[in-house]
């Protein structure tokens, strides 16, 4: 029976060390390579299972050195965000270790009146099969409380690291020092069996995991600043631009016809038929207006689209992006705005003739497919590494007789954060950028 409970203990301990895992890698992820997954995880398990006692600096000590040096070896982030990760977690995992081993302890002595070592006369086989049935039921709970704690925190583990700023980082890295401080001090100078340290280190599990809700709920209120000042300056934006508009509209038709009137009477004169086409080209701009059913890529494909027409590209959208609202407007930007870039770019070093650009977009299924085409040089040469890579980690150079590469980077790393792909390719004078992304 000891033996069964023993096998039942390490099976709750190993499960323990994967849910802690599983705890610290929805705040960091770990790196790639396979052999540093395998020596964290040995780590870890070494890490996450130790017990420190009262009194004991240099267990104390070593557990702190030891998970930063874990996080510094094992897992990938930024400096800031791996001592953040320390002090969320080493004093949670220090308190909840002494608490199991404490109370366990105590309900085992308060219930057999056994001698406090096993060394001792008197240690019968009950004895044994209650402390081995005591020491798993603590393992259960810790076991449960953790797997509660990475439900519910879980969440906010994943939101806070790509939001917050540096400042904000330090603000949380300074509410946390709080619990840290008192497992430390409790631990360290505090005499054995004193009850005070009981509640101490309730209160640094609670307030190490509050910190994690506090540091969500900052990215969250950030967020949601940054997203209303983004309305009000799309508000203002779109003021001035339909003023603008009900301005041009009031006069388009009748300048429209006063210059077809004008052109008539001026006869053959070139410089006069010259100067009445330039001002026809002009307006002609203000005859097209892109409803994608997204108000803020309405704006942004007519923006390029005018850049394109000043520089003489043929420029064509078909765009229904109404299903794309789950894409954030940035994200819109780095994907569309660098696409039309590059392609304005390679346009511009072809002869006007060739200067064309065709973008379209659309819902298929579960998929929104974009597909941004342009015209290349059949002599210019396209580097395989922007065709075949698509980790996004290539580039181009100016020597190239197109521009592709510095934005499709940004792209791909766009488009993956929504579990997309992106391909290109360029055959027959032609470049396509082709990004699928899945609708939710």
């Amino acid at each position: 029976m000891i033996r069964f409970m023993e096998i039942c203990s390490d099976l709750l301990a190993y499960g323990y060390v994967f849910v802690f895992l599983c705890m610290i890698c929805s705040f960091l992820p770990m790196r790639r390579n396979w052999f540093l997954r395998i020596a964290g995880i040995g780590a870890i398990d070494i890490l996450a299972t130790s017990i420190i006692y009262s009194n004991d600096p240099y267990g104390l000590l070593g557990a702190m050195g030891g998970f930063f040096l874990y996080f510094f070896v094992f897992h990938v982030g930024k400096m800031i965000e791996k001592v953040t990760a320390v002090l969320i977690f080493c004093p949670a995992m220090i308190a909840v270790n002494y608490l199991m081993e404490e109370t366990g302890k105590k309900i085992f002595f308060a219930l057999t009146n056994a001698p406090r070592s096993p060394a001792e006369d008197g240690w019968t086989y009950e004895y044994y099969l209650a402390s081995t049935g005591i020491h798993m039921i603590s393992l259960l709970v810790r076991l449960l409380f953790w797997v509660a704690a990475w439900c519910f925190l879980r969440k906010y583990l994943r939101q806070i690291t790509p939001s917050l700023t540096a400042k904000m980082w330090i603000i949380v890295d300074v509410l946390l020092l709080a619990p840290f401080v008192a497992i430390a001090t409790i631990l360290l100078f505090m005499p054995e069996n004193i009850v005070i340290v009981y509640p101490i280190c309730v209160a640094s599990i609670v307030s190490s995991f509050g910190c994690v809700y506090l540091a969500s709920y900052i990215c969250n209120s950030v967020q949601t600043a940054y997203h209303a000042q983004e309305l009000e300056m799309k508000q203002a934006y779109y003021k001035d631009r339909i003023e603008d508009e009900e301005r041009v509209r009031s006069i388009y038709h009748d300048l429209k016809n006063h210059l077809l009137v004008l052109q008539a009477q001026a006869g053959n004169g070139q410089a006069v038929q010259n100067s009445i086409q330039g001002l026809q080209n002009q307006l002609q701009e203000y005859e097209t207006y892109y409803q994608t059913g997204n108000e803020y890529l309405d704006i942004l494909i007519r923006d390029k689209a005018r850049a394109a027409q000043e520089r003489q590209i043929d420029f064509a959208a078909a765009v229904a992006f109404a299903d794309g609202a789950f894409i954030d407007p940035l994200d819109l930007s780095a994907v569309f705005g660098n696409a039309l870039d590059n392609a304005i770019e390679a346009s511009e070093k072809l002869p006007e003739q060739e200067r064309i650009i065709t973008v379209k977009a659309n819902r298929v299924r579960d998929l929104l497919v974009v597909s941004v085409e342009n015209n290349i040089s059949k002599q210019g040469c396209v580097p395989k590494s922007i065709l075949s890579d698509s980790a996004g980690k290539n580039r181009t150079t100016k020597e190239d007789t197109f521009a592709h590469g510095f934005g499709l980077s940004n792209i791909r790393n766009t488009v993956q954060k929504y579990a997309g792909q992106c391909s290109v390719r360029a055959a027959e004078g032609k470049f396509t950028l082709k990004i699928v992304i899945p609708v939710p």
